[in-house]
């Protein structure tokens, strides 16, 4: 006998939006933007409609942003081109995760401007 464990997904944007959002822990306590969305797309990933794409979307946007930041520490001693990488990282972090949440909140796939995708 074939036992079949059917889980249904909940649908739950409002745990998308959060999810979205806690990446602004950074700017706010200067850590965390990278810890509470994994824990967060970890434990609900499987329980929750759609949050496994957006929670890869986001490992991936905090991912690039780190590769983009410590590329751009280097850079800074060439040209001073490093400060222009870190200025738009920091605008591309703050703003992305606002635009994604509402489109989370409209039941829109993430989109996630110039992230390297790492997870697919």
């Amino acid at each position: 006998m074939e036992v079949v464990n059917q889980t249904s997904m909940r649908t739950d944007r409002q745990l998308l939006v959060i999810t979205h959002l806690t990446q602004l822990l950074s700017y706010v306590i200067g850590f965390g933007g990278l810890i509470a969305p994994l824990i967060i797309w970890l434990s609900s990933r499987n329980s929750v409609e759609g949050l496994d794409a957006h929670g890869k979307a986001i490992f991936n946007l905090q991912l690039s942003l780190i590769l983009y930041i410590v590329l751009s520490i280097p850079a800074i001693l060439l040209f001073g081109l490093g400060i222009i990488t870190l200025i738009g990282a920091g605008i591309l972090g703050f703003v992305l995760p606002i635009v994604n949440a509402v489109r989370a909140s409209n039941g829109e796939s993430p989109s996630y401007f110039m992230t390297i995708p790492f997870i697919t």
